[in-house]
């Protein structure tokens, strides 16, 4: 009896002191746009390689990472330059590996310095108008353009004209070295120097017959439009023809490019020589490449050294990489064994080329990073020890043997030296912020640089238990990966709201072996506000090979929606999930999703939050849209039921779409016709915009996008106090 009494005075006392109130992490801590987004991020070091030589850049120099030496200060660079043109270490690169020369770059100009004996060696003055900047090393000329034609400044200073024809007056009409096919396969600039920098394979894309979507610029004291070329699925397409121009010959020659009009001239390849250029090129129905080599001096092609057929679509995202020590054999990326695999390419005297298959197996190679020159291996990053991870293996090509180099835990980013015996492998895993490691690529070796603290625990955050697991996809046989966020001070006897968070398209995952499984910084915000947060990577999604990434095709959103639901099965048995407070968000093809599911199965999600979302794919362009749906000429039955126009009239739940205002990737018609079908079907989504943003929000916008989205869910799908 008194036991009894004492506990319960001792208990009566502890309600009686306050609780440690909790530390969470808020968005300024937690998103790029935050004001204290970089006080809360691993430690780190910043790199460059010199040859073979690792440097450590940081604000105020340059050392040399194992020996400890300061090479440069950027006190003492901008001495050397006579201007201050410097103001941090991390801009500096070092592009020759044998001569102690930094390059220092800056909007007005480039310089060579020699940092032993302090003097300038080369330097030349940027045009001021120069966009899409292509400066090569070797020859030290300058490719640029100039609104839409192309330029060339030699390393004397010269400027060569290459076009002149190219569009002045904003009509985008005709535009010369810039990135074409909307920077589908792989394609992300429109220039491509030749190895000694003496030839300049460029693009020449005719819009002339695509339509203009009419942008406004609302800045403007009376509201301008201006015009976003956007070739939609089934429509006019722009035309792509490609030049190579001799700057010493001063002389342009244009390939007698093969095939159609409007087929895709992708991952454009010099030949070590110079005087072949090979293209991978596929028809505009996106089921048939080939692989054309072309003569850089009569512009005349090859017959087809390869070719690849699909029932589906083909999609070449890499060119050639030829070996450093042998001109007739290269490197080729492929999936026509069900997999992204690497292939060896033998081009013989006769041009023709085999094909001897170098990985294998039902994993792939997510990328090649490049070659170890003195013991001949291949070096290159895949998931085959765990589809959630991204590792280092050097493959050496006498033997065919593999070595798994470095850890096996995480995922990894590799650079190497000049000549690949060095790799600088950095990594995260679900309990590592940042490694840094020195390997040697030959024996696997390593030394660590740095291995970071976790910043959230040293400064006595709350962080959520972050997992990941696998559920069978609505096939009942194949594994997705999901990642769970739990409250802070989870509670398992407790019923919290839950918000799936999904993208679900092509070419992009959710869940990884990295930090935190992958976690967004806004999951972690929502944690700390009590959710629960789930994330599946659904058939359809990336790095799991062909056929899971092609079950979507011809019907997206169908294969996508069912495993999503599967997931969503599994969330109702978890005794902690509020099975009546379900929402869910997502951004462009997450945005389509959410959209979608709130639309499919109204019973099931009390609140969504679409952003960008396409909403019906004859809106969408033609390079993406086709190759997933055909046109809507051949697949109008698709087209129509993946358009959420028809199940507008579903809508019961909360729904805002909240979406750039200039988008030129989904442009705004896609909302503003589900919003008039809405009103036509009497639905109340909600709507909310971001004058001069486009498909995403940067910088500050970010902050206030997420607390949108947050008070969203924090007004519709939180219980009631």
């Amino acid at each position: 009896m008194k036991t009894n009494l004492l506990t319960t005075i001792a208990a009566a006392l502890l309600t009686m002191i306050p609780m440690q109130a909790q530390k969470c992490l808020t968005l300024e801590e937690l998103l790029g746009g935050g004001n204290h987004y970089w006080q809360l991020q691993p430690e780190n070091k910043h790199t460059a390689w010199w040859g073979n030589t690792l440097l450590e850049t940081t604000p105020e120099e340059v050392t040399d990472l194992m020996t400890g030496k300061t090479l440069l200060t950027v006190e003492e660079l901008n001495e050397w330059a006579g201007e201050k043109l410097v103001h941090s270490g991390h801009n500096l690169t070092f592009p020759y590996p044998t001569s102690p020369y930094v390059l220092v770059e800056t909007p007005k100009k480039r310089e060579l310095i020699d940092f032993t004996t302090h003097k300038i060696v080369w330097g030349q003055m940027t045009p001021p108008e120069a966009k899409n900047q292509d400066w090569n090393a070797i020859s030290r000329h300058l490719a640029y353009t100039v609104q839409g034609n192309l330029l060339i400044q030699t390393c004397e200073g010269e400027i060569q004209k290459v076009s002149e024809d190219g569009s002045t007056d904003g009509s985008e009409d005709i535009v010369y070295g810039q990135s074409v096919h909307r920077d589908e396969f792989g394609i992300v600039k429109g220039t491509f120097w030749s190895k000694d920098g003496q030839k300049l394979a460029f693009y020449r894309m005719d819009q002339s017959m695509v339509p203009s979507y009419p942008q406004v610029d609302i800045t403007e004291r009376i509201s301008t439009p201006y015009i976003d070329k956007y070739p939609m699925a089934g429509e006019a397409s722009h035309r792509v023809t490609v030049g190579i121009y001799d700057v010493q010959k001063r002389k342009t020659t244009y390939l007698k490019l093969v095939g159609e009009a409007e087929d895709y001239h992708t991952n454009l390849s010099w030949a070590p020589d110079g005087k072949t250029l090979y293209i991978f090129e596929l028809n505009r129905a996106q089921n048939d490449m080939r692989l054309v080599a072309y003569d850089t001096e009569t512009g005349e092609a090859s017959k087809p050294l390869l070719q690849e057929k699909s029932e589906k679509y083909v999609e070449p995202l890499h060119g050639l990489t030829f070996l450093p020590w042998d001109n007739t054999k290269a490197v080729i990326q492929s999936q026509q064994d069900g997999f992204n695999h690497l292939y060896l390419a033998t081009i013989g005297k006769d041009g023709r080329i085999t094909l001897d298959q170098l990985t294998k197996g039902n994993w792939v190679v997510q990328e090649l990073v490049g070659f170890d020159k003195k013991n001949k291996n291949i070096l290159y990053l895949s998931n085959e020890s765990d589809l959630r991870k991204k590792c280092l293996y050097a493959l050496n090509l006498k033997t065919r043997k593999t070595k798994q180099l470095g850890t096996q835990e995480g995922v990894h980013q590799v650079t190497l030296s000049e000549d690949g015996t060095k790799a600088l492998d950095r990594y995260s895993s679900p309990d590592v912020p940042r490694s840094i490691n020195l390997i040697d690529t030959k024996t696997g070796k390593g030394k660590n640089l740095l291995t970071a603290k976790d910043p959230w625990k040293e400064n006595g955050y709350d962080i959520p238990e972050i997992t990941s697991g696998s559920i069978k996809a609505a096939d009942g046989k194949t594994d997705l990966y999901y990642r769970m966020v739990k409250p802070v001070n989870f509670d398992g006897n407790k019923k919290y709201p839950t918000v799936v968070y999904v993208y679900g398209g092509p070419h992009a995952h959710n869940v990884q072996a990295s930090w935190h499984w992958q976690m967004r910084g806004w999951e972690a915000y929502m944690a700390g506000k009590g959710y629960l947060l789930f994330i599946l990577d659904n058939r359809g999604s990336e790095w799991r090979g062909r056929d899971f990434e092609q079950a979507t095709y011809l019907h997206l959103g169908d294969i996508e929606m069912q495993d999503q639901m599967e997931g969503v099965n599994y969330l109702k048995s978890l005794p902690y999930v509020d099975s009546e407070r379900i929402g869910v968000h997502g951004w462009s093809y997450g945005g389509f999703m959410t959209t979608n599911l709130m639309c499919s199965y109204p019973e099931t999600f009390k609140v969504g939050v679409a952003g960008g979302p396409v909403i019906d794919w004859k809106y969408y362009e033609v390079m993406y849209g086709e190759r997933y749906m055909s046109t809507p000429q051949k697949n109008p039955e698709g087209y129509e039921k993946s358009s959420l126009l028809g199940k507008a009239k579903n809508l019961k739940g909360r729904l805002q779409i909240i979406f750039g205002y200039n988008d030129p990737t989904c442009v705004p018609q896609h909302t503003l016709s589900f919003v008039r079908a809405c009103i036509d079907a009497g639905t109340q989504p909600d709507l909310f915009t971001y004058p001069g943003d486009g498909h995403n929000m940067a910088g500050r916008d970010q902050i206030h996008l997420h607390e949108r989205i947050t008070r969203y869910f924090e007004d519709y799908l939180k219980p009631q106090q």
